[in-house]
């Protein structure tokens, strides 16, 4: 994986029989969803009567979709009537590792929470590659971010990786889409994993001064007469 000079790197391993077999993590950057590309930068808007920017030119909303690292889906899923299957001919090794793209949960594992359905599973995507981050970082594995148009919802969960890195991350995932029918490609994103620094935090909270107090309302004016004033001046 390519970095720069002063950039942190995660490593990411696979069993040397995979190696160019399985599809690689990507920075999240390059994996942005076709309909995103697609849509306009303005539309509409039929309460104001002008157009007005998409989420498209939200810098909060690409920002977040285009932080850390995609996970990928190992080989095609099918799925019709309910029904998963799949090829996925994985060479054998030295190492021992899951062989198929998924596994389940069995639904008592959710019990008491909002994924419980009876009679159903919680799905699990396997993922074939360990991740080693800098000391002080953990993950954060999510969904990957705004992407309603996956059939599934991948469970969040936050990984000690400059600890936990000899051993595999399994993903598991809410099949959301019961009405899905047709096939997963191999290298859908299946998890977004952002780094986060483990520090100590406090919350402080307390009333905005008269100087504060005019600053939000001077900086509030500033964006409705600028637009792109955020994205201009407020961006890394």
């Amino acid at each position: 994986m390519l970095t720069t000079p002063d950039a942190l790197t995660l490593t990411f391993r696979c069993p040397a029989e995979l190696d160019g077999r399985i599809p690689p993590p990507v920075p999240a950057s390059l994996g942005l969803p076709g309909w995103l590309k697609a849509m306009p930068t303005q539309a509409f808007n039929a309460v104001n009567m002008r157009d007005e920017d998409t989420v498209k030119r939200c810098p909060p909303f690409v920002d977040a979709m285009t932080s850390g690292f995609l996970l990928p889906l190992i080989c095609d899923l099918k799925v019709e009537n309910g029904a998963i299957t799949w090829d996925n001919d994985l060479p054998t090794g030295e190492l021992d590792f899951p062989r198929s793209p998924i596994g389940f949960h069995d639904g008592s594992q959710v019990t008491g929470t909002p994924l419980f359905e009876a009679d159903r599973f919680v799905i699990k995507f396997h993922n074939l590659w360990s991740i080693e981050a800098p000391a002080g970082y953990s993950l954060f594995f999510t969904h990957p971010v705004n992407r309603f148009d996956l059939p599934f919802t991948t469970l969040s969960g936050l990984v000690d990786c400059d600890l936990f890195h000899d051993s595999w991350i399994h993903f598991p995932a809410r099949w959301h889409d019961t009405s899905f029918n047709g096939v997963l490609p191999r290298g859908t994103p299946v998890a977004q994993c952002i780094p986060v620094k483990r520090d100590n935090w406090a919350a402080r909270t307390a009333a905005m001064t008269p100087q504060e107090t005019q600053q939000v309302q001077a900086l509030t004016k500033k964006i409705s007469r600028e637009p792109g004033l955020y994205r201009r001046q407020f961006r890394t």
